[in-house]
């Protein structure tokens, strides 16, 4: 038997002095690739902040949204002490009040609740819808031209009447049956998503006619997996990447449309605070008062530029071809 410590000189050149690295994760990648693009983290860090922040909002400031004080009406912001010295400025009520005493920083608080609410829940509908019809149309040949030419259809109509119209039809039975509140949360949602899904099902359907070509696809096919095994297994994960941005892009698209429902006065109840609807307050008087419609409309502005740069981060970080760079 050969002695191994008297292997000959090739052989010892052959094995391995060091110990296998395990191989780098692909999340790792992509967290390297997103944490470079400042604009995301940003966007990613104020999304956060302000998703907290009306969860937990209440917590720290305690003030009723929706009680009524007469004797401090129309109170302005503190910092309009600045430049105004005979404005009436309460340390109490950091944000000022509107013209029934209602509080502005706990009207945020609870508007922003309500408007990311409708947002992320509108935009986890608008994602189930566009992906189903994106997969069935890419992988299904004979669903392909039905669903397609359905999805243009709905592209082709005028977005804004059709949710007037769906809530001025509905409205009226869903708040008998689930309340004024619920019932309301529940057509705005449905309504968003049921408008919302086209441009994620055509690109869904885009990556899934490209993927079930694909070397691996036809492999599942010929072992024999089913076309539901195949969808799950291999192609679902595959068009995760697509579908995260979409989804991000959608919760952007879901907060402008309810602040522009709740705008024209079809939302939510009148004593239902949105910032949609605290912009649809502050316009009567808004000369006199412009901060009432600077506060929502700010909040507005910076929660979509957030998303917006954190679908963009998110796009480069999940974009192979350009990951690295």
């Amino acid at each position: 038997m050969t002695n191994p410590a008297s292997s000959p000189p090739r052989i010892e050149a052959l094995r391995d002095t060091e110990i296998a690295k395990p191989p780098r994760s692909q999340w790792r990648d992509v967290w390297d690739q997103f944490k470079i693009h400042k604009g995301a983290l940003m966007g990613g860090g104020f999304l956060l902040f302000i998703t907290l922040a009306v969860l937990f909002g209440n917590l720290v400031w305690d003030v009723d949204p929706k009680k009524l004080d007469i004797r401090n009406k129309d109170v302005r912001p503190i910092y309009t002490a600045i430049w105004d010295g005979d404005a009436k400025v309460s340390w109490a009520r950091p944000l000022g009040t509107d013209n029934l005493g209602r509080d502005h920083l706990a009207q945020i608080l609870a508007g922003g609740r309500a408007s990311m609410a409708v947002g992320w829940a509108a935009m986890v509908l608008t994602m189930l819808i566009g992906t189903a019809v994106g997969v069935m149309a890419g992988f299904f040949r004979r669903l392909d031209g039905p669903l397609m030419r359905f999805t243009d259809l709905v592209l082709s109509l005028p977005i804004l009447p059709l949710m007037l119209v769906a809530v001025t039809l509905f409205r009226q039975p869903l708040r008998a049956n689930f309340g004024p509140e619920t019932g309301m949360f529940i057509l705005i949602v449905c309504v968003i998503g049921v408008t919302s899904w086209m441009q994620t099902a055509r690109i869904v359907r885009g990556d899934i006619l490209a993927l079930k070509e694909r070397e691996f696809v036809l492999a599942a096919r010929a072992s024999g997996t089913t076309a539901r095994g195949i969808i799950f297994r291999h192609l679902l994960p595959n068009v995760m990447s697509p579908i995260m941005v979409s989804a991000t892009l959608g919760l952007a698209t879901a907060i402008i449309t309810e602040s522009a429902l709740s705008f024209l006065g079809v939302g939510f109840p009148s004593d239902f605070p949105t910032w949609g609807k605290m912009l649809a307050d502050a316009v009567p008087r808004m000369q006199e008062f412009p901060e009432r419609v600077m506060l929502p409309g700010i909040m507005i502005s910076l929660t979509v530029l957030s998303v917006n740069y954190l679908g963009d981060g998110l796009r480069d970080a999940l974009d192979p071809r350009i990951r690295g760079r």
